[in-house]
């Protein structure tokens, strides 16, 4: 395949961002004279973005989402399974509910809507004889963009057949990931899930990283740790300061060497006295919550972790702002935390 030109970066980025403009010509994300292929590797410490979860559309084509990548300069993704499972040839209707106000989504025809058990078996039809060797050209496509797909998440993934999980792991090694990641199970099987899920981790040697929002506590992580050698933890400090009410620093401390990716956000431990987030505070803009995201990064950078530090993209857009120009301050919260 032939290397995307600067030119060829222009028009992704032209085709990514309104005309109105994304943020002040001042901004060395958006600089004239930015190099082609981005790089937001800062001090040794990776950042990188859950896409395209950041961005408001896990349906966002291979293409729409590596062009927006390309403009926030991000280099290392955690890429949700549907861009490319769509890229791949899946039928649209399987992937999602119906995609009406979904800005950039794939199309799908009213007629071609399904019930959530259709769905499922049609997609597992469908993953049982999916192009896997196509997964190749989509990683060269990023990889000339300069981007990496170092963790792959997929929804719904206890649900799966043997078949259907190790095609997730076949899947994630022909683009290069390093890990795969999901939702921790919060159920009654719980034990039995992380147990069967860990196990093909373990037969396919690549990580599994277990997302954990406000009520995963340390001792659930621990115990997905011993039920396989290949469970992780993709500890999002953001769900651990506003659920758990501490910081998060002891516990990456303490098992980095489990830890696939750190989800980086914002949020206030606490809501408003007598509100129905009191318990959990509200996500904010970087810099304006209880979230230790500095103290994180350092500690990253500082014993050399090879841990990515992904941008979750949650707060509420600000009025007169928009999704990238908020994607790209928080980009710039976390360089200058490691400048």
């Amino acid at each position: 395949m032939t290397p995307y030109t600067r030119r060829d970066f222009t028009k992704f980025a032209l085709a990514a961002i309104p005309a109105a403009g994304l943020l002040s010509s001042s901004s060395r994300l958006f600089a004239a004279d930015a190099p082609a292929k981005p790089n937001s590797k800062v001090n040794g410490v990776q950042i990188g973005l859950n896409v395209p979860y950041s961005f408001g559309n896990n349906l966002l084509s291979a293409d729409d989402t590596l062009a927006k990548c390309v403009t926030l300069g991000v280099s290392a993704l955690e890429l949700r399974s549907q861009p490319v499972e769509l890229f791949l040839g899946v039928p649209p209707e399987l992937l999602a509910p119906a995609m009406r106000n979904n800005p950039g989504a794939v199309p799908v025809e009213k007629s071609a809507v399904l019930s959530a058990a259709a769905k499922a078996e049609k997609l597992r039809a469908w993953r049982s004889s999916a192009p896997l060797a196509r997964a190749q050209e989509f990683r060269t496509k990023y990889a000339d963009a300069g981007v990496s797909v170092d963790v792959l998440k997929f929804d719904n993934i206890y649900k799966f057949s043997d078949a259907e999980l190790d095609y997730a792991f076949l899947l994630a090694k022909a683009l290069g990931a390093r890990a795969i990641s999901c939702e921790i199970s919060m159920t009654d099987q719980r034990e039995a899930e992380l147990t069967r899920l860990g196990s093909f981790a373990d037969k396919h040697q690549l990580w599994v990283g277990y997302h954990g929002h406000t009520k995963v506590t340390p001792a659930i992580w621990e115990q997905a740790f011993k039920l396989a050698k290949f469970n992780g933890a993709n500890v999002d400090i953001g769900h651990f300061i506003a659920g758990l009410h501490y910081s998060p620093v002891e516990f990456i401390k303490q098992y980095h060497d489990r830890i696939t990716h750190i989800h980086i956000k914002d949020r206030k431990m606490h809501g408003p006295k007598g509100s129905k987030s009191e318990d959990e505070g509200p996500n904010v803009t970087f810099g304006e919550g209880d979230t230790p995201i500095a103290e994180v990064l350092r500690l990253l950078r500082d014993n050399r972790w090879p841990i990515q530090a992904t941008i979750e993209f949650e707060y509420p857009v600000p009025a007169g702002s928009d999704r990238m120009k908020e994607i790209a301050r928080s980009i710039k919260f976390c360089r200058d935390a490691l400048a």
